[in-house]
């Protein structure tokens, strides 16, 4: 069975020649911004349910939308807690099973968890960046992840950082800004997804016959 998912379209053509002075802006200006109020309390939920599984290898599942790839990554690692969040609650309550006992999924603003997860000292060993919105127009690089202020932070969690798109731009791009912050060059190449696939997204771009990328960083964790 086919999908016809559209491809990215857009009139970048390359590295938007911004993003340098984006990520030495972020590196200057931290973001400051007060912590959502249903995000702490997300936060506080997420540590108190880690608490007795403290021992096992923590897995964050990043913008995890419906919840499908966390499933998905709990199960395949059933030695580790894996904690997925996402800011939608439709998304959230869509019901794919029986979440697995290792696995949470929690409301949140990401910018405020990641912030509240390096405060606490949190060390995830994987984290995984699927599919985020790509936000294709050159006007609006500040809303991808290589763009916004919170880059720092999620690159100072440590860890082996993955993120995946459909867009090589956006991976080159946070290729790039992840060697301006870190001095670390990631490794980039197209890819196949596994059967199943990790997210519905994933799917649908392989069914549509999209190339898909992926970036991959072991990412040295700093202090806070």
């Amino acid at each position: 069975m086919q999908a016809n998912s559209s491809p990215i379209e857009s009139s970048q053509r390359g590295v938007h020649h911004g993003l340098a002075q984006r990520v030495e802006r972020a590196l200057q200006h931290p973001w400051r911004r007060p912590v959502a109020e249903h995000s702490r309390l997300a936060f506080e939920h997420a540590q108190q349910w880690r608490a007795p599984l403290a021992d096992r290898a923590l897995i964050i599942d990043a913008g995890c939308g419906v919840g499908l790839s966390t499933r998905r990554l709990a199960e395949q690692n059933p030695e580790a807690v894996v904690i997925g969040i996402d800011r939608s609650e439709d998304r959230l309550a869509r019901d794919h099973g029986r979440l697995p006992d290792n696995a949470l999924l929690v409301r949140a603003d990401l910018v405020d968890f990641w912030r509240l997860a390096l405060a606490a000292d949190w060390r995830p060993t994987q984290h995984y960046l699927l599919y985020p919105n790509p936000y294709p127009k050159p006007g609006l690089l500040k809303q991808r992840w290589q763009g916004h202020p919170v880059l720092p932070t999620i690159l100072r969690l440590g860890g082996r950082l993955e993120l995946r798109s459909n867009w090589h731009i956006y991976v080159e791009e946070f290729a790039q800004a992840t060697q301006l912050v870190t001095g670390i060059t990631p490794t980039v190449e197209p890819f196949v997804p596994a059967s199943p696939a990790l997210t519905p997204f994933e799917e649908k771009y392989h069914r549509s016959g999209q190339q898909l990328w992926r970036l991959q960083v072991e990412l040295l964790r700093q202090n806070a």
